[in-house]
């Protein structure tokens, strides 16, 4: 059956062409589905980034409105104290008001405090300084003089007094708003610090975004030439499938022909042998395994 053999030759020829056209096309299909691996790391990787990043945006977001928090409280307390001092000065200076009037009632002139820490000093300066008799004794002088004089502001000591304490919280007051207005300084600066490390962030998660934008794009255009070069190897596969199928139909022919042909062969020289047996001729080893072969065949 030569037309049979040339179909098989023809087969095995298409089969060689088509493997190699399939060969290319996974070589393809794999460079291809590199690409769109890669793409869809690069994009999975900026994706964390980002998530990474709104995680400190929002970490920032929290300790900025907290310090934004603590100026807005610092700020209504300083208010408040500064309209507390606004209103004791008022006060002080009605308090200043009526004590210089008392004073002129009962004709005295001077600070009573500066009297007073006048006497403090020069008392402490006779007890721990070694001085001359005359100088002692001008010393002692002048103290006297000094508490006959603050002897005489004992008619208005009430309303000094008064000016003095009000001065004190007045001074205790500028203290605390001054604390105060330090800490909405303070929190006021790392607040804005917080924002502009905002700004910052926000700016790079956007161009994240792009580039994350950009990597999708990618990886959606090699996903889909990646479909279409598996589309295109598919038929290929197939056609393979379908060559190798017809092959081994053809084997099957071609061994059943070579069977048939050896069955007559081996009966064409069986039919010798038995001639010789007949002739009573000398039969060789291979005439002995025809023979051998021909029973078998027939037991079987």
């Amino acid at each position: 059956m030569p037309e049979q053999k040339d179909d098989v030759k023809e087969l095995l020829h298409q089969l060689k062409l088509v493997k190699e056209e399939a060969a290319q096309i996974k070589k393809r299909l794999s460079a291809v589905g590199q690409d769109k691996e890669k793409w869809f790391n690069k994009k999975r990787d900026i994706s964390s980034q980002i998530k990474e990043k709104i995680s400190t945006v929002k970490e920032a977001k929290g300790e900025r409105n907290s310090f934004t928090e603590e100026v807005k409280k610092a700020k209504e307390e300083r208010d408040t104290l500064n309209k507390q001092i606004t209103v004791a000065i008022k006060e002080i200076k009605r308090m200043k008001d009526a004590y210089k009037a008392m004073a002129e009632k009962h004709g005295v002139k001077g600070n009573p405090a500066d009297i007073k820490k006048r006497i403090e000093r020069l008392e402490y300066w006779l007890q721990t300084e070694p001085m001359k008799f005359d100088k002692e004794q001008k010393v002692m002088k002048e103290i006297k003089d000094l508490k006959k004089k603050y002897e005489e502001f004992k008619d208005v000591q009430q309303e000094w007094e008064a000016v003095v304490a009000k001065s004190k919280e007045i001074d205790k007051l500028k203290k605390r708003a001054n604390e105060y207005h330090r800490v909405v300084q303070q929190a006021a600066k790392q607040s804005q610090a917080q924002h502009e490390h905002l700004l910052v962030d926000s700016k790079e998660i956007d161009e994240l975004k792009k580039s994350e934008e950009e990597a999708y794009q990618k990886f959606f255009e090699y996903k889909t030439k990646f479909k279409d070069v598996n589309a295109e190897l598919k038929p290929k596969l197939k056609e393979l499938q379908a060559i190798k199928e017809e092959l081994d139909s053809h084997n099957v022919a071609l061994r059943e022909e070579k069977q048939q042909r050896e069955q007559k062969t081996l009966k064409e020289k069986a039919a010798e042998v038995e001639e010789k047996v007949k002739q009573r001729k000398k039969l060789t080893t291979e005439d002995l395994l025809v023979m051998q072969r021909s029973q078998n065949k027939k037991t079987a």
